[in-house]
């Protein structure tokens, strides 16, 4: 087999932060390209995608470390692109495969969260785009060992939003425990996590319903499997309305993804018995509480549960789905020269379904 040889540069591309926290703007530079140590693969990213998670890390709202407390630029944490270097001790990738970068960059692979299903716990995750230089910049260094194969057949827009968003809700509606025929309601659904979970909701048998408000957001929801969409701006009662599509009775699983619907969460849930509420969307911390009347929970047994991001399984299975024509194209394509107005459109709740930003487009 020929081994295949890049011309790796001395600089690249980046999104950069500037003036971090609640005023930061992001620009575009060139910044030098990092050198892979023996462990390690240098990847050639073709695309990333912006996430929700990135503005909260720029704005430093969640309660973490700002970027500048790890000497980091550059944010972003769903990027596929391509080996173009590796480590000397390199044996699980080799130059020219395709490897896909997640929110979490490492772990420590042996303590009790890792050892079991729950790595994307471990209290020594390095966290990309927070701890190390994220996937808004174009060349990124990657731990081989916890990169992600990209099978061959799934586009790069499709499969940079899996390496977060897909495997983040693969994670949740795994873990909700529902059921095929079961109904879900995704408050915020036609947004870029949500949307996903729709799709694998559908393909999962799960029937999806959709709160959100836009025409593009319901023409997208509908197209990507939504049984029912109800915007909220229009419905005089949207928890009745739900209540309503689902038999009457109310739905067993509700997907918050959108972190000003944590409030009404528990409404969605009806008359139901036994129904799930999961946490996945990010807030500003203290901004946002979830919970009721005691009593209520406890006669009808509700759960209500936080999920975090997903596991290197997760993020295969989700790619898996998309590899079958399960998980389609959700996103609008930015070159990366226009990667700051596709972060202010995110900002302002601009955007139906997910952006992704390509290196290598005019």
């Amino acid at each position: 087999m020929t081994t295949r040889i890049f011309t790796i540069p001395t600089h690249c591309k980046a999104g950069v932060v500037e003036n971090e926290g609640p005023d930061f703007r992001v620009r575009v530079e060139d910044v030098p390209v990092p050198e892979p140590g023996p462990d390690e693969i240098l990847i050639r990213l073709h695309a990333t995608g912006i996430c929700s998670s990135d503005i909260h890390t720029m704005q430093g709202d969640l309660g973490m470390p700002p970027m500048s407390t790890f000497g980091v630029r550059s944010p972003g944490h769903e990027g596929v692109g391509v080996v173009v270097k590796a480590g000397a001790n390199v044996k699980n990738f080799s130059v020219g495969d395709r490897a896909g970068v997640k929110p979490l960059l490492d772990t420590c692979g042996s303590c009790e969260m890792c050892c079991g299903e729950r790595e994307m716990h471990c209290a020594s995750g390095v966290h990309t785009g927070l701890m190390r230089a994220g996937t808004y910049q174009q060349y990124i260094v990657s731990p081989a060992r916890y990169a992600s194969p990209i099978p061959d057949g799934i586009p790069d827009e499709v499969a940079a939003p899996i390496m977060c968003s897909a495997a983040t809700m693969y994670r949740s509606l795994v873990e909700s425990g529902l059921k095929a025929g079961n109904w879900a309601v995704f408050p915020g659904g036609g947004g870029g996590v949500g949307i996903q979970g729709v799709q694998l909701a559908k393909a999962m048998g799960i029937r999806p319903i959709v709160v959100d408000t836009g025409a593009s957001k319901r023409q997208l929801a509908l197209d990507m499997g939504a049984e029912a969409f109800v915007d909220f701006k229009e419905t005089p009662d949207t928890a009745a309305e739900v209540i309503s599509i689902a038999d009457g009775v109310g739905v067993h699983g509700v997907f918050v993804t959108a972190p000003a619907a944590y409030k009404t969460a528990l409404s969605y849930i009806g008359n139901r018995v036994g129904a799930v509420v999961m946490c996945v969307g990010l807030a500003p911390r203290g901004s946002m509480t979830v919970g009721g009347d005691p009593n209520e929970l406890i006669f009808k047994n509700v759960t209500i549960k936080g999920t975090l991001v997903g596991s290197r399984k997760d993020v295969a299975a989700a790619l898996d789905f998309a590899r079958r024509g399960l998980l389609k194209q959700i996103c609008e394509v930015y070159p990366v020269d226009r990667l700051p107005e596709a972060v202010e459109r995110l900002r302002k709740g601009q955007v139906a379904g997910r952006m992704v930003v390509k290196f290598d487009t005019d």
